[in-house]
C-alpha cells in the first residue's frame, strides 16, 4: 500500500462510523499565544475540550500536518539521526466531542489495525495507565477490561504518567491515554528477546503506533484536577510510521514517499543510499526537512530572523549545511527537491501543487543567502583559528564560537567540524554558557504567567456585536490575571461585545467599560482560540456589575478604512499584475495599512500608477458594502471569493463584496467605498523571494500627507520667490550647486598643492629619518593625500599632521614602511595614545594611521608628544 492509499482507508473507515472528514488545519497556528505551531492533531479542537466553542459535529476525523521543532515537543537533533523522528509528520486522527468514549475509540483501533490493515496480532502490545498518588488517580481498569476483550493480558502493559497520561498545557484538559505499539522485528530477533520487554524502550522497532487519549479531567493552575462535564476522545496516529509498519520496512525513511525523496538528492550529490552512515544522514535530514519548509511556505509563514519564520529558516539552513558539508553540495539543491514533493504529496494537499512556485522561489533564494553566510562564516573561522594559534592556544574560544552562531548564523557542529580538520578543538562548554545565557535572556522575555479563570457568572460563548454597535451593555463572565514581561494584566471576558479581536490582520480595539464605579480601559483586544478576551491594567471594583463597554469610534473607523483599502488594492493588484498575486500577509490599524502578497519581480512605476488610479476609481464610485454573514463556505466560493492559502475556515463564512472584489473576511469594513477618502501608496519592496510588500494610507492619514508636500512645495517656493515654475528653479538651484561643489574641489586641491609645499619645507633630520609635525588646515582627506605623496618623495620618512576644519579636527601618521620595521614603529598606537589630547579616538596599521576628535586646542600637545617619543 503506498502512504496516499493508507491515508485514504484511514479517512473512508472512519467516514463508515459516521465520522466527518476535515481538512487538516495550517501548521502555522495564528491565534494561539501558546503555540507557534501546529504540532498534534488535536491543536485545531482546542476550543471544543476548552468549553470555548460548541463542535457542529460530534465525530470529525483528519489527516493533520505537524511540525515539532520548538518547545516541550522538539525533536529537530533527532531528526535524520534516527529511523522514525521528523520535523513535520502527518497525524492520522479520529475524534469524539462528548459523544462516544473508551469502548469505541479501543474497539475501532483495534479493527481497523488488524481486520482492515491486516497487522499480525501477535506484533501488537498495548499500555495503560497505572495510575498517579501525586495526582490521586488509580490505574484506568476501564480500558484495561475493554483492552482484554480483544488481546491477552499478558500483553496489557501499565505504564505510568510520563508515557500514559497527556496533558494540554501546564493547565487545560487532560486524561489518560492507551497506546498501541507494535514490534517489526525479524522472527528470530522476536525469538531471542520478547517484544514486551522493549515497549517504550526507544527501540527503533518496537515503536508506538497509535495513542488514544481519553480526555476527562481539567488541569488546574495550582495542580489540581477535577473531572470534565463532558469526556472526549483524542487520537493520533503517525501516518508515516503506519508506512514503515504497513509497507514491511524497517526506517520511516525507506517508505515510498520519503524514497523518492531521498533518490532525487542522492543523484544530485552522486552517492548510493545505504551504503555510508553519515551520508544516509545527511540524505534523510534533507527528505525530511524539505516537507517541513514547504508547508510552512504554503501556510503562510516565510523564513525569517524572528518567531515562527526563525524556526523555518533554521530548519532549512539544517538541511543546507548537511548538504554541504557531507554532501559536498555547495550550491541549491532544496528548491529542485520541493518540486519532488509537490509530485508526490500534491494530490493530497492540492496548496502544495497551488504554491509550488512561491516554494521553489522562496527556498532557492534562502538557500543562496545561507551559502553567502557559510562563505563569510569559513572567513571569519580562519581568522579566529588564526588568532587562537597567536595565542599559543589549541582551543576555539567558546565566545568565538557563539558570535559565529549567533552573528553569522554559522551552525556549531560545522565549527566543530572545521576546527577539528585543523588540528584544534572548541570550548563546547563556553559555547553552551554563551547559548544558555541567550536561551534564558529570550525566555524571561516572553514569559508569561496565567492564573486560572475566575468564573463570575454565564456560559463561555461570547457574542461579537461589534459590526453593528460599538457602545453596548455587557457583563462579566470570568476573568484573569496574567503576568508578561514583568507587567501584570488582567483578561476579561464578556457575555457579549462590541470590540474587535485582533484577527485577519487587524488590531483588535481600544476603548472602555464603565459604571457608577468610574471607567476602565481596555487596552487591546485579542482572541485566544476563539474566545474573545479584553486587556485592561485594572480589575473593576465590582466584577458582577453591568457595564456599558465603549469602542473608541475613530481607532475602529479608521482601521475599517484601512481594511476596507486592503481589499481594493488585492482586486487591483490582481488586475494590473495578473492572477498570480495572492495574499500572502497583511497588517491594518488606525495609521496604515501594510499588503504582502506574491508577485516575482518589482511593481514597476507605470504599474503602481495604473494600481493607484484603480483603487482611488473605486472609492470615487462610492460603492456600497454588500456584507453576507453566515454563509457555507461553498456558496461564497461559487460567489468568487478566495480562499488563503494558511487559513483556517469554518463551515459558515462572511463575505465581503465591493464590486468586483469579493473576499472572505471577519475585519471590521467602511459602510461604502467613499469613507475611505483618499488612498496613497507609500512604499512597495521585496519581503522574500516572491514575495513583494505595499504600504499604503488612507483617510486622515493621507490628507495628513498631502497637507504636509503641500506645506513643503509652499515653503520651498517660498524661500525661491514663488517662481512660476518651481520645478525649473530646483533643477538650476542643483544645477548651479554642482557647478560650485566643482569649483570649491578645484580651490582645494589648488590649497592642498600650495600646502603640501610649505609642509615639505619643514623637514627635520632626527636620527636616521626625515621627521615632520606641524598642523594644516585641511581636512581629513586631502591631508591623508599629501602624506602618501611626500611618502614617496622624502626618504625614510616620518610625518605627523594635525588638521582642522569647521571646528573639529584630525591627525594623521604616516611611516616609511623599512623605517616602521627597523624601528618598531607603529602609526595605530601612536596615534590611539595621542588621540587623548584631541578628545577622540581613532587606529589603523603600522604604517598609516589617523584619528579623530573635538579638541582642535590640543593638537600642538599630540603632535609634541609624538615627536618626544621618537627623541
Amino acid at each position: 500500500m503506498t502512504i496516499q492509499e493508507i491515508r485514504s482507508q484511514f479517512l473512508a473507515f472512519f467516514e463508515s462510523k459516521n465520522h466527518k472528514i476535515v481538512e487538516s488545519a495550517p501548521m502555522v497556528i495564528k491565534n494561539d499565544p501558546t503555540l507557534m505551531f501546529t504540532n498534534a492533531g488535536m491543536n485545531q479542537f482546542k476550543d471544543y475540550f476548552l468549553g470555548h466553542s460548541v463542535p457542529a459535529d460530534r465525530r470529525v476525523c483528519d489527516t493533520q500536518k505537524c511540525l515539532r521543532v520548538s518547545g516541550k515537543h522538539n525533536d529537530l537533533e533527532e531528526v535524520g539521526v534516527d529511523t522514525y523522528h521528523h520535523t513535520m509528520f502527518e497525524m492520522l486522527g479520529n475524534w469524539s466531542f462528548g459523544d462516544y468514549f473508551k469502548k469505541e475509540a479501543i474497539d475501532w483501533a483495534w479493527e481497523l489495525l488488524t481486520e482492515v490493515y491486516k497487522i499480525d496480532k501477535s506484533r501488537l502490545y498495548v499500555t495503560v495507565f497505572e495510575g498517579d498518588e501525586e495526582d490521586g488517580l488509580e490505574v484506568d481498569n476501564e480500558a484495561f477490561e475493554l483492552w482484554k476483550q480483544h488481546v491477552a493480558e499478558d500483553r496489557i502493559i501499565l505504564s505510568n504518567k510520563k508515557d500514559n497520561f497527556w496533558e494540554m498545557g501546564d493547565v487545560g484538559p487532560c486524561g489518560p491515554a492507551s497506546e498501541i505499539h507494535v514490534d517489526i522485528r525479524s522472527e528470530e530477533e522476536r525469538a531471542k528477546v520478547d517484544g514486551k520487554s522493549l515497549v517504550n524502550m526507544d527501540h527503533p522497532h518496537v515503536i508506538e503506533v497509535w495513542n488514544l487519549v481519553f480526555i476527562q479531567y481539567q488541569r488546574k493552575a495550582n495542580g489540581s484536577l477535577e473531572k470534565l462535564p463532558e469526556t472526549h476522545i483524542d487520537t493520533g496516529m503517525g501516518l508515516e510510521r503506519l508506512a514503515m509498519v504497513l509497507q514491511g520496512k524497517q526506517s520511516n525513511y525507506d517508505t515510498d514517499l520519503f524514497q523518492s525523496l531521498i533518490q532525487h538528492i542522492a543523484k544530485v550529490a552522486k552517492v548510493d543510499y545505504g551504503v555510508k552512515e553519515e551520508t544516509d544522514i545527511a540524505l534523510r535530514v534533507i527528505a525530511d526537512h524539505v516537507r517541513a519548509i514547504a508547508f510552512s511556505i504554503c501556510d503562510g509563514q516565510l523564513p525569517s530572523n524572528t518567531g515562527a519564520g526563525y524556526v523555518i529558516r533554521r530548519i532549512l539552513r539544517r538541511a543546507v549545511r548537511y548538504g554541504y558539508s557531507v554532501l559536498n553540495l555547495n550550491e541549491s539543491f532544496m528548491a529542485d527537491l520541493s518540486q519532488v514533493l509537490v509530485q508526490e504529496m500534491g494530490e493530497a494537499f492540492p496548496q502544495l501543487e497551488g504554491q509550488k512556485v512561491l516554494v521553489e522561489k522562496v527556498i532557492r533564494e534562502e538557500e543562496n543567502s545561507f551559502f553567502r553566510t557559510l562563505e563569510q562564516g569559513i572567513k571569519r573561522m580562519d581568522a579566529i583559528m588564526d588568532a587562537t594559534r597567536a595565542e599559543g592556544s589549541e582551543v576555539v574560544n567558546g565566545e568565538a564560537a557563539f558570535e559565529l552562531y549567533d552573528t553569522f548564523g554559522f551552525p556549531v557542529d560545522l565549527t566543530l567540524l572545521i576546527a577539528k580538520e585543523n588540528k584544534l578543538t572548541v570550548d563546547e562548554k563556553g559555547f553552551e554558557a554563551c547559548l544558555n545565557e541567550q536561551k534564558e535572556r529570550s525566555r524571561a522575555a516572553t514569559s508569561v504567567e496565567t492564573e486560572d479563570w475566575i468564573t463570575v457568572g454565564g456560559g463561555d460563548d461570547v457574542e461579537f456585536i461589534g459590526y453593528d454597535n460599538l457602545i453596548a451593555d455587557v457583563k462579566i463572565t470570568k476573568y484573569r490575571k496574567v503576568t508578561q514581561k514583568k507587567k501584570t494584566f488582567y483578561q476579561l471576558v464578556f457575555n457579549k461585545t462590541p470590540f474587535y479581536a485582533e484577527g485577519g490582520g487587524q488590531v483588535g480595539d481600544k476603548g472602555y467599560i464603565e459604571n457608577g464605579d468610574g471607567k476602565v480601559a481596555i487596552f487591546d483586544t485579542k482572541k485566544e482560540n476563539n474566545l474573545i478576551v479584553h486587556l485592561s491594567t485594572e480589575l473593576p471594583k465590582d466584577v458582577e456589575a453591568t457595564f456599558k463597554a465603549v469602542v473608541n469610534e475613530n481607532k475602529r473607523n479608521l482601521s475599517a478604512s484601512n481594511h476596507s483599502a486592503t481589499h481594493l488594492l488585492h482586486h487591483a493588484l490582481r488586475e494590473v499584475l495578473g492572477d498570480h498575486v495572492e495574499q500572502k500577509g497583511s497588517l491594518v490599524n488606525d495609521k496604515y495599512l501594510r499588503f504582502d502578497f506574491s508577485h516575482f519581480s518589482k511593481v514597476t512605476d507605470e504599474e503602481m500608477e495604473k494600481i493607484e488610479a484603480l483603487v482611488t476609481q473605486q472609492i470615487r464610485a462610492n460603492i456600497a458594502l454588500d456584507e453576507k454573514r453566515a454563509v457555507a463556505m461553498e456558496v461564497a466560493q461559487d460567489m468568487g471569493a478566495m480562499a488563503l492559502f494558511g487559513e483556517k475556515y469554518g463551515d459558515k463564512v462572511r463575505v465581503i463584496k465591493f464590486g468586483d472584489s469579493v473576499e472572505l473576511c471577519g475585519g471590521t469594513h467602511v459602510g461604502n467605498t467613499g469613507e475611505i477618502g483618499l488612498f496613497k501608496v507609500t512604499s512597495e519592496g521585496a519581503v522574500a523571494a516572491g514575495v513583494r510588500r505595499i504600504e499604503a494610507i488612507t483617510n486622515a492619514e493621507a490628507e495628513n500627507f498631502y497637507k504636509e508636500k503641500a506645506n513643503t512645495v509652499a515653503e520651498v517656493a517660498g524661500l525661491l520667490k514663488n517662481p512660476k515654475n518651481l520645478a525649473k528653479s530646483v533643477e538650476d538651484l542643483i544645477e548651479k550647486n554642482k557647478q560650485l561643489t566643482k569649483q570649491i574641489e578645484a580651490f582645494q586641491k589648488e590649497k592642498a598643492a600650495l600646502m603640501k609645499t610649505e609642509i615639505k619645507s619643514k623637514v627635520e633630520a632626527m636620527d636616521g629619518f626625515n621627521f615632520i609635525g606641524t598642523k594644516a588646515g585641511l581636512d581629513g582627506g586631502s591631508i591623508k593625500d599629501i602624506l602618501f605623496q611626500l611618502k614617496s618623495e622624502v626618504e625614510n620618512l616620518f610625518a605627523v599632521i594635525g588638521g582642522e576644519e569647521d571646528g573639529k579636527c584630525t591627525l594623521s601618521i604616516i611611516i616609511n614602511d623599512d623605517l616602521a620595521k627597523a624601528k618598531d614603529l607603529n602609526a595605530g598606537q601612536l596615534v590611539r595614545e595621542a588621540s587623548k589630547f584631541i578628545q577622540g579616538g581613532g587606529g589603523g596599521q603600522a604604517a598609516f594611521a589617523t584619528a579623530g576628535g573635538k579638541n582642535p586646542a590640543g593638537l600642538d600637545d599630540a603632535i609634541a608628544l609624538i615627536k618626544e617619543k621618537l627623541a
